[in-house]
């Protein structure tokens, strides 16, 4: 009998905790609401933020031709302390400019390559230190076979 009466004192105990704490998180939401709703006039309005992002020009022939549509493939490796280093690569095409731009560039030892049709393919590592940096890359005729 003991225990039935104090099982039923228990789950009504439970019951009304429930009830107030979802009372407590509607009202809560309610002023959370309410807030937003308020402009204030001492916060400045939010800004969008703008990604950085490594730019690579590529150019080629004599007189500085842009090149358009060229492959270019950027390879680094993210160093783990427990297995082996990550490997990843990005492939982007340059746009009508001769500019091709990745986001959010890794920093450190990268290895560009770039392949274009008509052009000598190039690749050469760089080190980045600076992630808006914009890196020239001049491409040259490949050789004639006879």
């Amino acid at each position: 009998m003991k225990k039935l009466f104090f099982a039923t004192i228990l789950l009504l105990g439970l019951t009304t905790a429930a009830s107030t704490s979802a009372q407590g998180a509607n009202a809560s939401k309610s002023q959370d609401n309410a807030k937003q709703a308020q402009p204030t006039e001492d916060a400045p309005p939010p800004t969008t933020s703008q990604s950085k992002r490594l730019t690579i020009e590529v150019t080629a022939g004599k007189n500085d031709v842009v090149v358009e549509a060229a492959s270019v493939y950027l390879k680094y490796e993210e160093a783990r302390l427990l297995r082996k280093d990550k490997k990843y690569a990005l492939n982007v095409k340059t746009n009508r400019d001769g500019k091709a731009h990745i986001p959010d560039a890794p920093l450190g030892r990268v290895l560009i390559q770039v392949v274009a049709d008509g052009w000598k393919s190039y690749g050469q590592y760089y080190t980045v230190t600076d992630p808006e940096a914009v890196i020239k890359i001049h491409l040259e005729r490949p050789p004639k076979w006879y």
